[in-house]
């Protein structure tokens, strides 16, 4: 019975979080955390703790069931709002900055 996970708002764009999301996909929950416990990007921190939630909410439906099992079967990132902002520009110009920021979904499964 797979697990489900979601981050919503993070604050960064949906583009470096997929290459986090791409480089843990399909790995053991236990790999995937030391991978994310020792890179050096600011976003493996909550995704760390997006995918630990994912194992707990595993835990939970499965009444403390084994963890050695657990795969990250999907995760996906999607765009969520950009806040935008002014920057100042040559001669009395300005430029649009998008802020963006992005939502994550984490499922987790036992291996077949």
């Amino acid at each position: 019975m797979e697990a489900v996970a979601k981050l919503k708002n993070y604050p960064t764009s949906p583009r470096k979080m997929r290459l986090l999301a791409d480089a843990i996909r399909g790995l053991d929950v236990e790999k995937a955390v030391a991978m994310l416990e020792h890179h050096p990007q600011h976003s493996s921190v909550p995704l760390r703790k997006l995918v630990l939630s994912a194992v707990s909410n595993w835990k939970e439906k499965n009444e403390g069931g084994n963890v050695s099992g657990l795969v990250v079967k999907t995760i996906y990132v999607d765009g969520a709002r950009s806040i935008k902002r002014m920057l100042p520009a040559p001669q009395g110009r300005a430029y649009r900055m998008r802020k963006r920021s992005n939502h994550v979904t984490v499922v987790v499964d036992n291996i077949q």
